[in-house]
Parts: structure tokens; C-alpha cells; sequence
């Protein structure tokens, strides 16, 4: 096995570009449900007018231009190729900090987050609280598309991204993440907990309770744990469709995302638009629309979406396995989407902070990208 890292460039072909042009322009739609609303999925009316934008405003090579900013690189692990950002700090004391994506999302979650969290100096914060970061696309996402090989659970990610960090020379760092990210990151605690100093989480390094509680359970918690128990009973009920068919016929799903875009396109946005904060509100209004879109490019453009869905299916029957605590300090940040419950995630982790904020939602470093920095500056302050 190669352990070379090799420079990495995004440099998409024109010819592609010129395809998923055809097909927007000749995209075949159904007729809106009745009242057209998202209680049935995307509506048809919103996606017609973001499948326009696409198709006449919005400027790929300007995206391609800003992720080639950042030194890329590629390099096999096990089997399978990864990719990711390294952006080292001009700071030469600064924390090595591994950040890791989640479903749907992509290393463009992370992008507001880099300048910041590298250079603090340049955007008014403390130099001290500098880090290197090195930021992977998982497994089966984006340009570490697609998997060759089954078994990519987040055993074997943890195991990967602790290969990575060795390789690149890393003997501490810390690690961050949210959704998938949320639990690759304590993962990579336990497989190497001698080197990682810190794991910080948005959303909660879970596991989160799925299973009806007793009564005197439910009483025993807070207002807000309890609405985050009935907010894990209506995802089981009215949401858990997508994770059904994703970890039992990823590939059947795939034909569909990868033949056409507006499919691609309207199985992400039907998430974004159901765990950004508030709900009630379209996603393009609380996410730039094209950093939405360019999240969306690199699921089309590597024709990922069979290869992330599988993730899913990957993991099979350990999602709920009890998983050692590493010792590892561990942290989370819980935005007003977010479900986890710190009496829940405490066997599996050692958490040492807990912050609830009543506004926010899921894509943390995509909504709340200062509260999610200046939160991750603060956890690390004392594990340098």
C-alpha cells in the first residue's frame, strides 16, 4: 500500500459542465402535489426557481477557483483514496485540528470556518488560538469517491483519519465534526487516544435514545430534553425515510441521483430545509444559495451519491452498539435543531463541556459558523 500524499487540483472538465447544463435545461417535472407545500417534499414551484438559478447565474468556476485556494491532497488509506484540505496556520504554534463533514454536506461546510480558525490574528482573535486543520472528504464523498470496497463504518473511518493524521506527521491534534462528523470524531479519540488532546461535536457525540422512555424517565428531565425526545419521536415517525432507503438499496437510489441533477439536487435540499433553524423558513434564505449548490456539485459532479448513501448501509446493524469512552475530552455544542442529550452521550464520552443555544440548526458551521469558531477556540484553550 502507497502511503504517498500527492497534490490535489480540482479541475473539472468543461464538457461536464456543458451536460449538467442540458439536463437542467431539459429536465423533466412533475406536476406539483396538491397544495405544493414541503409537508409532501421539495416543492415544485421553490425547486423550479433554484434549478434557474443553476442553470443561469450560478458560476461554478468561481467555486472551483475558491476550494483551489486551499492546498488539496490526495492519498490511499486502506484501499481507498481520500481527499482533503490541508491548511497549515502562519502561526507556528498552532493546533493541529481534524474537522469532519457530514450527510449531505461536504468539506464546503467549512469554509467560512478556515480563515478564521487558521489565521486568527486577521480576524480579530486571539493568535493563540490557531490551528492547522486538515480537513477529509469522507469516504464514498465528493473527490474521495467513490468506494471500491464494503465496510467503510465509522470504525473504519476512525481508524482512517488516525492513519491520516500520522502520515501527515500529526503526533496531537484534535478532532471536530458534526452529523457523521459527530461521531467520526470520538472515533478517532478511541483509536487514538494517546494523540488526540480533544473532541469537539456539534449536535452531541450522541448515542441519542430512540426507544420509547418510562414516565418517570421523561419526568426526570429537563423542558428542553423533553422537547428533544419529542422531537426524536416525530424524526423516527415522519423522517426516517430517507435513512431506510439509503442503508438498505443505496444503489437502487443511485440511478435516479446520478442521471439527473434536479433528483440530485431536490434529495439534498429536502434536508437542508428540514434541519435548518427555524424550519418554517427556505433553506436558500438562511444558507447562501450558492454554497448550497456548490455542496450539491460535488455530489453531481463525482456522481457520489450511491457511494455516500452508503455509508449508511455501511455502519448496518452498529448504529446503537455501545462504543468505549476513550477518556478523551470531549465537548458539545447544541444549536436549537439539535436532539442529543448530555446524560445519554456520558457513558460513551468523557464530556468536560456542554453548551445549549436556543437558535441554530443542524449545519452548525454553515448556519453559526462564528458561535461554532469562537466555541471551538474556547474548548481548546486549555488542551494545547
Amino acid at each position: 500500500m502507497s502511503t504517498e500524499i500527492t497534490p490535489f487540483r480540482i479541475e473539472i472538465p468543461q464538457q461536464q459542465l456543458d451536460d449538467l447544463r442540458n439536463r437542467l435545461d431539459n429536465a423533466r417535472w412533475p406536476a406539483p402535489l396538491p397544495g405544493d407545500g414541503w409537508d409532501t417534499g421539495v416543492p415544485t414551484t421553490w425547486l423550479r426557481e433554484l434549478v434557474d438559478y443553476w442553470r443561469t447565474e450560478y458560476d461554478w468556476r468561481a467555486a472551483e477557483a475558491q476550494l483551489n485556494s486551499y492546498p488539496q491532497f490526495t492519498t490511499e488509506i486502506d484501499g481507498q483514496r481520500i481527499h482533503f484540505l490541508h491548511v497549515r496556520s502562519p502561526e507556528p504554534d498552532a493546533l493541529p485540528l481534524l474537522m469532519t463533514h457530514g450527510w449531505p454536506g461536504s468539506i464546503v461546510e467549512f469554509l467560512d470556518m478556515i480563515g478564521p480558525l487558521t489565521d486568527p490574528r486577521a480576524h480579530g482573535g486571539d493568535p493563540a488560538d490557531a490551528f492547522h486543520l486538515v480537513i477529509p472528504s469522507l469516504p464514498g464523498f465528493g473527490f474521495s469517491g467513490p468506494v471500491s470496497e464494503a465496510g467503510w463504518s465509522i470504525a473504519r473511518i476512525g481508524e482512517a483519519w488516525a492513519e491520516l493524521m500520522r502520515r501527515l506527521g500529526y503526533e496531537r491534534y484534535g478532532t471536530q465534526g458534526g452529523d457523521l462528523g459527530g461521531s467520526v470524531s470520538p472515533q478517532v479519540g478511541r483509536v487514538a487516544p494517546k494523540n488526540v488532546v480533544g473532541v469537539h461535536t456539534s449536535g452531541g457525540p450522541g448515542p441519542i435514545p430512540t426507544q420509547q422512555l418510562s414516565e418517570d424517565e421523561l419526568a426526570s428531565l429537563t423542558d428542553l430534553e423533553r422537547d428533544r425526545i419529542r422531537r426524536i419521536a416525530a424524526f423516527m415517525q415522519e423522517e426516517f425515510g430517507y435513512i431506510a432507503i439509503q442503508s438498505t438499496r443505496p444503489q437502487t437510489l443511485a440511478y435516479g441521483l446520478t442521471d439527473s441533477p434536479v433528483g440530485q439536487l431536490a434529495w439534498i435540499m429536502d434536508k437542508f430545509r428540514e434541519w435548518t433553524h427555524p424550519r418554517n423558513v427556505d433553506p436558500d434564505k438562511i444558507i447562501d444559495r450558492d454554497r448550497l449548490l456548490t455542496n450539491v456539485m460535488l455530489y453531481w459532479l463525482n456522481g457520489t451519491a450511491g457511494s455516500a448513501a452508503y455509508v449508511g448501509y455501511a455502519n448496518g446493524g452498529s448504529w446503537g452498539t455501545p462504543r468505549p469512552n476513550s477518556g478523551v475530552p470531549t465537548a458539545a455544542i447544541l444549536f436549537a435543531h439539535d436532539v442529543c442529550i448530555r446524560r445519554y452521550s456520558e457513558p460513551e464520552n468523557t464530556i468536560t463541556r456542554w453548551i445549549d443555544v436556543d437558535h441554530g440548526g443542524h449545519f452548525a458551521a454553515l448556519e453559526e459558523p462564528v458561535i461554532l469558531t469562537n466555541d471551538i477556540r474556547e474548548f481548546f484553550r486549555d488542551l494545547r
